[in-house]
C-alpha cells in the first residue's frame, strides 16, 4: 500500500523553519504525533515490531522527521476493553476518572517511584543508528499534568486541589523533575531534532483543571523543560488536547515553540492560525473524526483548505489533529497525503 512514484528527500530544516516560524519552507512538511502500528503494518504489508521499520515508514511517506517516544516506567492503572477498530490490536486500554494509585502522601511514598536510571532511551538510540539522511527525531514522553492525573486520579486530583495541595505539589514536583532530566537527556542525543510533550489539558469545554491551578503547577514545570530544548538549541513542541482558549496566553508564554492537537468541534486550526499563529507554530489540523468517518473526499476537500488556509506566511505542518489511530481508514490517512504531495507540487 505504498504511494509510488514519489521520491521522498527528506530535509529537516524544512520541518525547523516551520517551528522556528522562519516564512515559508519550499514545501508544507507532514508532521505526525504518532501513527498506531497497526497503520504501520498496513501501509508496510508487513508485520511491525521494530523501531527501525516505523522509520522506514516515516520516510517512505514523506516526513522530515520521525517521533520516537522515551519509555518511562510509570506505575499505571488501567481499564481494558475489545478493540473494535477494522485494524485491532485485540484490546483497548486507557486510564479512567476513577482510577488512583494515591490517595494519601502514604500510598505515595509507597508506590514504586522510577528513577531517572529507569528511563528507556533505546528506542530513540536504534532510530538514530538507521535514520535516512536528512531524517532527525522528534523525542517525546508524557506530561507533567498527565502524569499526575494517573498517579492520583482524575476525581482523586480533583479534591485534592481543594483538601491537600501540598501533596499535589508534591506529586507534580516528583513528575516534572524526572520529566525535566529526561528532556535535558533528550535534547543532547544524537540525531534530535526536536523534542515534543503529551500533555492533554483540556476536554471539550474548558481546561481538565482551573486555569490557576495550572498556573500555580503544572506551567513552571513547562517552562523548565522548554528552557532544557531551548539551551540545546532544540525546538520544543507542546501536544495538548481540549479546549485551552483560557490558557492559550499562558502557553504561548511558556515559550513552546509549536502547539500541536486541534478539533474541529472545538476549535478548528484555521482559526488558531488566524488567533496565535503570528506567536506559535500550528501543526496537523486534519480533525480525527473526519479522517475517521469522512469519505476520501470529504479529506480531500479539507486537506486542501486548511493547507490554503494556514500554510501562508510558514509556521504550519499538515497532519491529523491528533493521532493516526487504528479505527482510521487508511485510505483516508494516504488521501490526506497523497493532498498534502500534491499542494506541494512535487
Amino acid at each position: 500500500m505504498l504511494p509510488t512514484g514519489r521520491q521522498p528527500a527528506p530535509d529537516f530544516s524544512r520541518l525547523l523553519r516551520v517551528l522556528r516560524r522562519q516564512g515559508e519552507p519550499d514545501r508544507v512538511p507532514f508532521f505526525e504525533l504518532l501513527v498506531d502500528r497497526e497503520i504501520v503494518a498496513a501501509v508496510l504489508e508487513e508485520p511491525v515490531n521494530s523501531v527501525e521499520q516505523e522509520i522506514r515508514f516515516w520516510h517512505a511517506l514523506g516526513y522530515d522527521c520521525a517521533s520516537v517516544k522515551a519509555t518511562i516506567p510509570w506505575p499505571r492503572r488501567r481499564d481494558v476493553a475489545p478493540d473494535t477498530a477494522d485494524l485491532s490490536r485485540g484490546r483497548r486500554e486507557w486510564v479512567n476518572v476513577h482510577s488512583e494509585l494515591a490517595h494519601t502522601r502514604a500510598d505515595f511514598e509507597a508506590l514504586a517511584w522510577p528513577k531517572p536510571q529507569d528511563v528507556d532511551y533505546s528506542d530513540i538510540e536504534r532510530a538514530a543508528r538507521v535514520l535516512p539522511d536528512g531524517m532527525q527525531i522528534m523525542a517525546r514522553t508524557s506530561g507533567v499534568l498527565e502524569n499526575t492525573m494517573w498517579t492520583l486520579g482524575f476525581e482523586g486530583l480533583s479534591y485534592l486541589l481543594a483538601d491537600d495541595p501540598a501533596l499535589v505539589a508534591e506529586v507534580v514536583n516528583a513528575v516534572g523533575s524526572l520529566l525535566l532530566n529526561a528532556f535535558h537527556t533528550m535534547a543532547s542525543m544524537d540525531r534530535v531534532g526536536a523534542l515534543l510533550l503529551g500533555e492533554d489539558m483540556g476536554f471539550k469545554t474548558a481546561t481538565m483543571v482551573s486555569p490557576a491551578a495550572l498556573r500555580e503547577f503544572i506551567f513552571p514545570w513547562h517552562r523548565a523543560i522548554v528552557d532544557a530544548a531551548h539551551t540545546r538549541g532544540k525546538p520544543i513542541i507542546l501536544h495538548s488536547c481540549g479546549n485551552l482558549r483560557g490558557v492559550m496566553d499562558d502557553i504561548i508564554g511558556c515559550g513552546w515553540d509549536a502547539k500541536h492537537s486541534y478539533e474541529d468541534v472545538i476549535q478548528p486550526i484555521t482559526e488558531a492560525k488566524e488567533l496565535y499563529g503570528g506567536r506559535i507554530a500550528v501543526l496537523g489540523g486534519i480533525d480525527v473524526d473526519l479522517l475517521a468517518r469522512g469519505s476520501e473526499e470529504d479529506v480531500r476537500a479539507r486537506t486542501r483548505e486548511v493547507v490554503r488556509r494556514c500554510a501562508p506566511g510558514g509556521g504550519f505542518a499538515l497532519g491529523a489533529g491528533n493521532s493516526v489511530t487504528n479505527y482510521v481508514p487508511v485510505g483516508n490517512y494516504l488521501a490526506m497525503l497523497d493532498e498534502g504531495w500534491r499542494l506541494r507540487g512535487v
